[in-house]
């Protein structure tokens, strides 16, 4: 092979979601090459999504009716595409229980991580808990993806 084109350095790259997906939660990758909100213990994270999106199938054009039926048009309808920072990025995100600074990371489900148990294996660890103090339970809080 004389040349090889290189595809992405660094990312962020997009991906289509297979659900509604918020910025700030973990997504995993899916079938047919889409991406969702990462489930507990997933070995398929991919990273940590930047902005909000939706599926194209659930879009709803921008269009809906208010209390008495009439038409209100939404300007900004929710994005049918995500972008997931990964590798290296360092990013924040919601964490499910107490981690300390240094603290290995998995995914918990919803999108969120907490610290590694002792027998994770290298598939499970999503990053690292880069927060200098600490980030408490159900807080945001500093992750540099693995």
């Amino acid at each position: 092979m004389a040349a090889v084109t290189q595809v992405t350095q660094g990312g962020p790259k997009s991906f289509i979601p297979a659900e509604v997906i918020l910025g700030g939660q973990l997504v995993e990758a899916r079938t047919g090459g889409r991406v969702g909100v990462a489930t507990a213990d997933s070995v398929k994270v991919l990273g940590v999504a930047l902005t909000d999106g939706q599926s194209p199938e659930t879009a709803q054009g921008g269009t809906t009716v208010d209390a008495i039926g009439r038409p209100i048009i939404n300007a900004m309808p929710i994005p049918t595409v995500v972008s997931v920072a990964y590798a290296g990025t360092e990013t924040k995100v919601t964490y499910s229980a107490a981690a300390t600074f240094g603290d290995k990371l998995v995914s918990t489900g919803s999108g969120k991580v907490g610290p590694a148990p002792v027998d994770a294996t290298a598939a499970e660890i999503v990053g690292i808990c880069t927060q200098p103090q600490g980030v408490a339970a159900n807080a945001v809080g500093l992750i540099r993806i693995a």
